[in-house]
């Protein structure tokens, strides 16, 4: 054999074994989530956050996705994690673990928020600058890897909101406990029903004037069929959280260059993140106005004054003295130190 053919050949050997080693090596790490793919979260958590983490790793950790409920539905996405057995990454939300994650219920106690890159600048420090959270989540033995958060909320209603003032006296629904505070004070007639198709009935017999509710769930659930009228704005943030976290155990087991890689891969993400969530929700906006929603852009003045009809601030005292009484000692201090990050958006 020729010189130049053996430095071929011991070439093209070398690579092959690299390449059977990293096989050899690589982790695979199944995630869950209870959303299909095709929304917002879901496609950029798969097109954008995965990909980074296999590539930030050289291959050494592949995501295998399961989407839609198949491995977990919501409501069980924190036990199964916390166990770890059939799962090692999931999308986890706070509003459905209330006795799990009680202080990462604060987020959807404002009424008003920052929003596009400023809303993920703010879960970023948050997170960085308050221990408590994290903590709460190690406590259930989950590492929180990835912050992310869904569309505005809106009023969608039966009659048109030419002013914040015309809820009042209206019956409106939400399913949120927080949200549905917010509603009372303003002057409404808060309804919490399960959802059903007698919520169709209810818009159009007058039962219902409107629901209180983000603006893909709106369109998802063709709302906007039945109430056609919607009163929006980016600033009306949603603060439905959704981490994105994996069992701590399995965490605490990768290489630190492994752990270094999910970092550098969530850093790629966020960099994109808040303006695929500009771009999103312009997309929804021209889908619901192309199906006939009579859409109304809040002015700066009106989010304000909504902020100030909702009397959030005594509503997180109420809800963190009831906190305190269930052995929650520190919510009241959390929320302040949630409103001190807040203030600087």
């Amino acid at each position: 054999m020729s010189r130049w053919k053996k430095v071929i050949a011991t070439s093209s050997t070398l690579t092959m074994l690299s390449v059977l080693s990293l096989g050899a090596f690589a982790e695979e790490l199944t995630y869950s989530d209870h959303q299909p793919i095709g929304q917002m979260r879901t496609d950029f958590l798969k097109d954008v956050l995965f990909p980074a983490i296999e590539q930030e790793s050289n291959g050494r950790l592949n995501i295998n996705n399961h989407w839609n409920g198949e491995l977990a539905i919501a409501y069980e996405a924190l036990p199964t994690l916390t166990e770890g057995k059939t799962v090692d990454i999931s999308t986890i939300v706070p509003e459905y673990t209330a006795k799990e994650l009680p202080l990462s219920q604060i987020f959807k106690s404002f009424p008003v928020g920052p929003s596009g890159q400023d809303q993920v600048t703010f879960f970023r420090d948050v997170f960085e600058s308050i221990p408590e959270f994290e903590q709460e989540f190690h406590a259930n033995n989950l590492q929180p890897i990835f912050l992310s958060t869904g569309y505005p909320v809106g009023f969608f209603g039966t009659k048109p909101v030419d002013s914040i003032n015309d809820i009042q006296g209206q019956k409106w629904r939400s399913a949120s406990f927080w949200h549905l505070d917010f509603l009372r004070e303003a002057g409404a007639e808060p309804l919490r029903t399960h959802w059903s198709p007698e919520i169709y009935d209810m818009l159009q017999d007058g039962r219902l004037d409107g629901i209180y509710v983000n603006i893909d769930s709106a369109y998802n659930l063709k709302l906007h069929e039945k109430a056609p009228y919607a009163l929006i704005s980016k600033n009306m943030w949603l603060g439905h959280l959704y981490v994105v976290a994996m069992n701590k155990t399995k965490y605490d087991e990768l290489d630190q260059m492994d752990k270094d890689a999910i970092k550098r891969a969530a850093s790629r993400a966020y960099r994109q993140q808040g303006q695929n969530m500009e771009e999103q929700f312009d997309a929804m906006v021209s889908k619901l106005r192309s199906e006939g929603t009579n859409i109304r852009f809040m002015t700066d003045e009106e989010v304000q004054q909504w902020a100030h009809m909702t009397h959030y601030q005594s509503i997180q005292r109420q809800w963190a003295e009831k906190q305190a009484e269930a052995g929650v000692t520190n919510a009241e201090d959390v929320i302040y130190k949630v409103t001190r990050v807040k203030r600087s958006f």
